[in-house]
């Protein structure tokens, strides 16, 4: 038993046998086969998720339920977003969900605040092996600064291209130069949430700057990589000097005014950085049309670069207050695993973690799977990082202030000592 797994061994009831659970009894070597300790008899569970997937959850109950009969588990589903999970389960843990889903920016918080059980040895090694790289997410814990897996990865989530077709072509689609000029000849919009710190981040990422976790006592101090201040730079002025190039085409909004523009009868939107939330109506407003990529490139001094976003996760969570430990990490393990992820994709559209789904011709899927090869993550990450990438990008395309480097230096240098001022 790794040293890191000292508190699982004081929270679980018992060592005992090693018990079966999966989606499908008949899953291959990557299903649940092994468990640091035996479900609790009679366990009672409440699960959190959010509302749009709820029948997906209760069903994926049901057979948890069904496939461990003997043990007598109930679980009673509750619809709560991902969003608030984190802030509802620390205003009384005691009562809140036993197992649940929450966005990978609260997963520090919740660390902080003890709040999450520590996923046990064996499902560790098994996620490890099976989920995308970028999707397992470890954070300091108590053990001696090691790091430690707190939760079970669920789904990606993040932001891509979309474009209309009869608009944009797909080599058009490869640059963001080749999209924007393909806008505005068609007299249309290319829509970013720019003055949002979720996407203007990109801006900045792109040149080369990158979070490396948190630091200080309380963990409330945000790191950045050791970036080349030049590169960054050159990248938020490229940026910049498209934005204001293209004033008219360009135009930053929220990401609900994409999909708004493509059902317009007369379409006013050619292009636009969306996600997966979205795709169900994007392609349906856009049918043969619909168009998906990641992020195009982005000229910088002559070389095009990819663009580098951030890409978040949901991820299901154990009460560390649950009453039924055993049971409740058993079933957050089942939640991950392949076939329930295929469930939720074919269902719901959420773009799997696990390698062993196969995601078909879904280009959005497509699209992420590729991003998170190379995006920033969005986990251990302060609250106050959000505001000053969001007058960051604000600075990049507003009318009356400047973007020569002295400037961008000035700008990109108070928004890092804001995030930790």
């Amino acid at each position: 038993m790794k040293i890191k797994r000292i508190l699982s061994l004081v929270l679980a009831i018992a060592l005992m046998a090693v018990v079966f659970v999966g989606c499908d009894t008949d899953s291959t070597d990557d299903s649940n086969t092994s468990t640091d300790a035996a479900i609790e008899a009679n366990a009672k569970l409440k699960v959190w998720g959010p509302a749009a997937s709820l029948d997906v959850l209760k069903k994926q109950a049901k057979a948890f339920e069904e496939a461990n009969a003997d043990k007598n588990v109930k679980i009673e589903c509750v619809a709560q977003e991902e969003s608030d999970a984190g802030t509802q389960l620390l205003n009384d843990p005691t009562v809140a969900a036993d197992v649940f889903g929450f966005a990978s920016d609260q997963l520090t918080k919740l660390n902080l605040a003890k709040a999450l059980l520590p996923v046990y040895t064996d499902y560790e090694d098994k996620i490890k092996e099976n989920h995308t790289e970028a999707a397992v997410q470890t954070v300091k814990g108590d053990f001696e600064g090691q790091e430690v897996l707190y939760a079970f990865p669920e789904t990606d989530n993040g932001y891509y291209l979309v474009y209309d077709k009869s608009v944009v072509s797909d080599e058009d689609a490869k640059s963001l130069e080749g999209v924007l000029a393909a806008c505005k000849k068609a007299g249309r919009q290319f829509i970013m949430d720019a003055g949002n710190g979720y996407y203007s981040c990109m801006f900045a990422f792109t040149g080369g700057l990158k979070l490396e976790g948190l630091d200080g006592e309380a963990q409330d101090i945000q790191k950045f990589n050791n970036y080349n201040e030049d590169d960054v730079v050159a990248s938020m002025q490229a940026f910049s000097k498209l934005f204001r190039e293209y004033k008219g085409t360009f135009t930053p909004a929220s990401a609900d005014k994409i999909s708004a523009g493509f059902l317009t009868k007369k379409k006013t939107c050619g292009a636009g950085i969306d996600g997966t939330w979205n795709a169900a109506i994007d392609s349906e407003a856009l049918g043969d049309d619909y168009g998906v990529l990641p992020l195009p490139t982005i000229n910088i001094n002559g070389k095009d670069t990819s663009i580098v976003g951030m890409i978040g996760y949901k991820y299901i969570g154990v009460n560390a207050k649950s009453k039924y430990p055993n049971a409740a990490m058993a079933f957050a393990d089942y939640l991950a695993d392949k076939d329930c992820q295929k469930d939720r994709f074919d269902e719901l559209g959420w773009t799997p973690t696990h390698k062993g789904v196969e995601v078909g011709e879904s280009l959005g899927t497509k699209a992420m799977l590729t991003e998170a090869k190379t995006f920033v993550v969005q986990a251990n990450i302060i609250q106050q990082f959000w505001d000053p990438f969001a007058n960051l990008g604000t600075q990049l395309y507003k009318d009356g202030t400047k973007n020569d480097t002295k400037t961008l230096k000035t700008l990109l240098d108070k928004t890092l000592a804001n995030v930790n001022g």
